[in-house]
């Protein structure tokens, strides 16, 4: 059955990352939608996405303000892997007057905290090609958007804190829906079939994600993000590391220096690490010094 373009249910705008084009985003957006939704799956240029993102959200801006002009009553859907979900928070940054029109916003294993592989090409933060933007933190814009428009960020684990190229701290921010699935590849997410039903599942009851809370657990995680250079990491280096401090409710904070004199730092509760990290050599000093508070504390609570 062919859908009325002129009058489809929904537009389902599906965006593709790094080094890709719309192809298999766009199939596994048409295989999670009915027939009478419209999909706009844009290839912004493979080449292009090794460069900067800002000309890549104008391209996209211009392309959704086209399809929107010419379906003015129609609820909107974005579905962005990736890269492209960071694109379209660009946009919608941009676009406030779109925000009640979205029905629902999904993101694939976007990097919304600064991917850490980014970080690592451009540790300085100079703005070297796309890793420049990648390594960008866009938690505020996406807290900000997920507190007006119901918003999910997938992530998948296949092993140690990563889905083999976004770690799942990267993918969390306040205000959003947040799924963790497993056994699924960074890459594999714009095409498995099994990413159908967990889109198809928030379609049908699209929500605004619950506010943050307010534990000591969160605080610490808060706090250890705002540190100068902190970079969310994945849990590889876990068992190579040393409990520094320890707080209520079985929390603890580790810490390990590399050779390369970058320091991991994790959060746990037992056994289950709640967060990882890593300062380079040049934001150490700002690290320890969070430490050393800590510890103060930590040895005024025994006495």
């Amino acid at each position: 059955m062919k859908i009325d373009s002129s009058k489809p249910k929904y537009l389902l705008f599906a965006q593709h990352g790094w080094a890709d084009t719309g192809d298999q985003i766009g199939n596994l957006a048409s295989s999670a939608a009915d027939s009478q939704t419209l999909t706009i799956a844009p290839s912004l240029g493979w080449l292009k996405t090794f460069i900067r993102i800002q000309h890549l959200v104008r391209q996209l801006e211009n392309i959704a303000k086209e399809v929107i002009q010419d379906h003015p009553e129609t609820p909107i859907k974005i579905l962005g892997h990736s890269m492209g979900g960071l694109i379209w928070l660009e946009v919608l940054n941009r676009n406030p007057q779109w925000w009640n029109r979205v029905h629902s916003f999904i993101l694939l294993g976007s990097p919304v905290g600064g991917s850490n592989i980014a970080r690592i090409i451009d540790p300085l933060g100079i703005g070297i090609g796309t890793a420049g933007d990648l390594g960008k933190n866009r938690r505020s814009m996406a807290a900000k958007i997920a507190q007006k428009i119901p918003l999910l960020s997938v992530a998948s684990d296949i092993g140690m804190g990563t889905d083999g190229l976004v770690t799942l701290e990267n993918t969390k921010f306040d205000y959003g829906n947040w799924l963790l699935i497993s056994s699924i590849a960074h890459s594999a997410m714009r095409y498995d079939p099994r990413m159908i039903p967990i889109i198809q599942e928030f379609w049908a009851n699209p929500n605004l994600g619950d506010s943050p809370e307010t534990t000591e657990a969160n605080q610490l995680i808060q706090r250890l993000r705002s540190l100068p250079g902190m970079t969310d990491a994945d849990y590889h280096d876990l068992k190579r590391s040393q409990i520094v401090a320890r707080f209520t409710n079985n929390l603890s904070l580790r810490k390990w220096d590399n050779p390369w004199r970058v320091s991991h730092v994790y959060l746990c509760q037992e056994q289950r690490c709640l967060y990882a990290g890593y300062v380079g050599w040049l934001h150490i000093r700002c690290l320890n010094q969070f430490i050393q508070e800590i510890q103060q504390r930590d040895l005024c609570l025994r006495r």
